[in-house]
């Protein structure tokens, strides 16, 4: 294991958390998979321990800035919490009737970054070449009224059972929807979504840990890393085209998840 790569690639992947939100377990995951050959057991729990600290650290910086809706934040982790829970009791489940995790991992990371990409990047695509097109307007959620906490609450598991099964989407998915039914702006959408996945992946590394799939010699290499790089990332957030930066992730995801998908 080359750690010294590990870590170097582990702080580009920070700084591009910090940018945008998105890009953390979507690209650590599959990295460690496919050039440091971990199983995708070890591979997933690892980088949700690693994760979190780095979402953290980033929450607390665009709290620091001003640059994310605490109400938003709150209502999202009301469902997410609980869903990543119910995933990672589906992982115990499927471990205790031996049937193989790697196996199952490998392809349910590979579809999940696959869905992700693809919506995120279609909705990106006709912003940027498209504008003018009329497609039909999403309900926006008023966090005032009940039906739009519940909905709030229930789009939160759905993603957090997603989350608690692959370790993806905790910033990938959950940008999509800040979007879609909360129309933030580019500054709060970053900050609003690292916040709630810091919450998120606390507990969803806590159900990992007990798995006891984490190895903390691949942890310990991707947080030197990490949290430097989310932490200049932070800063470089009110300076970056978002939608350049964005098209390019995309791509790379999109690569990423074709090969999972047909290695598994």
């Amino acid at each position: 294991m080359d750690y010294v790569l590990l870590t170097a690639l582990s702080f580009a992947v920070g700084i591009v958390v910090g940018l945008t939100g998105i890009g953390g377990a979507s690209l650590i995951t599959p990295m460690l998979i496919l050039i440091f050959r971990v199983p995708p057991a070890i591979a997933v729990s690892s980088d949700v321990v690693a994760a979190t600290l780095m979402k953290l650290i980033g929450g607390y910086k665009h709290w620091q800035q001003k640059t994310l809706d605490l109400q938003v934040v709150k209502w999202l982790a009301l469902g997410s919490v609980p869903g990543t829970l119910l995933g990672v009791g589906i992982l115990h489940l499927l471990k205790h009737v031996g049937i193989s995790l790697d196996e199952v991992l490998l392809r349910l990371l590979g579809i999940a970054i696959l869905c992700v990409t693809l919506l995120a990047l279609l909705q990106l695509l006709i912003l940027v070449f498209v504008p003018k097109l009329k497609l039909p307007e999403p309900p926006k959620f008023d966090l005032t009224t009940q039906l739009g906490r519940i909905s709030t609450v229930a789009v939160g598991a759905a993603l957090g059972c997603v989350v608690g099964l692959t370790s993806v989407s905790s910033g990938s998915m959950f940008a999509l929807v800040l979007i879609t039914f909360f129309h933030l702006d580019a500054r709060k959408l970053v900050g609003t979504d690292i916040a709630q996945a810091a919450i998120l992946l606390f507990f969803t590394s806590l159900g990992h840990l007990s798995l006891g799939t984490v190895d903390w010699s691949l942890v310990l290499p991707i947080w030197l890393g990490t949290v430097p790089g989310v932490l200049i990332g932070t800063k470089l957030c009110k300076l970056t085209p978002q939608r350049t930066l964005r098209l390019i992730i995309y791509s790379i995801l999109m690569m990423v998840s074709w090969k999972l998908v047909y290695q598994a």
